[in-house]
């Protein structure tokens, strides 16, 4: 099938959402992915507990690359990369934000454990990549200091 282009994701978004207004779909299907009570944890424990997940153990084979310092604390480029086989999902934290979980990424079989996005980030802070692989959580941190805030800073 090749991959799927920017306008042809975006085609298949507006249908997507057009058949749930139209209620042909359910619209528990649109917010399948969304897990409120881990995005509204306030601690990193708090939300891993909403996401199902047990205390992570540190692992060499988990990397969070990232500079350590960043210029602008509303766009802090982060790539988390899992060497662990099986990993199924990337979950990432920044400590001291408000709401501390910034993202979670599903992995499937035929992907390559490697995430790269931006974050926010209210002031200099930990950093914490946690990889579930084979029912195992593992984690790799790494503090980031910022010298410009992002979250209204």
């Amino acid at each position: 099938m090749g991959e799927m282009n920017r306008r042809q994701a975006l085609r298949a978004g507006g249908l997507f959402t057009a058949f749930v207004a139209a209620g042909l779909l359910p619209a528990g299907w649109a917010r399948a992915a969304w897990n409120k009570a881990a995005f509204e944890g306030k601690s990193i424990q708090e939300a891993l507990g909403a996401l199902g997940a047990t205390a992570p153990g540190d692992s060499d084979a988990v990397q969070i690359i990232a500079s350590d310092i960043a210029e602008n604390g509303a766009v802090v480029p982060v790539q988390i990369v899992s060497r662990v086989p099986g990993t199924t999902q990337i979950v990432l934290f920044v400590e001291k934000n408000p709401n501390v979980l910034a993202g979670v990424f599903d992995v499937g079989p035929d992907i390559v454990a490697d995430v790269t996005t931006r974050i926010k980030m209210m002031q200099t802070s930990n950093v914490v990549a946690v990889v579930k692989a084979d029912g195992k959580f593992l984690a790799a941190t790494k503090e980031i200091k910022v010298t410009l805030g992002g979250c209204g800073g």
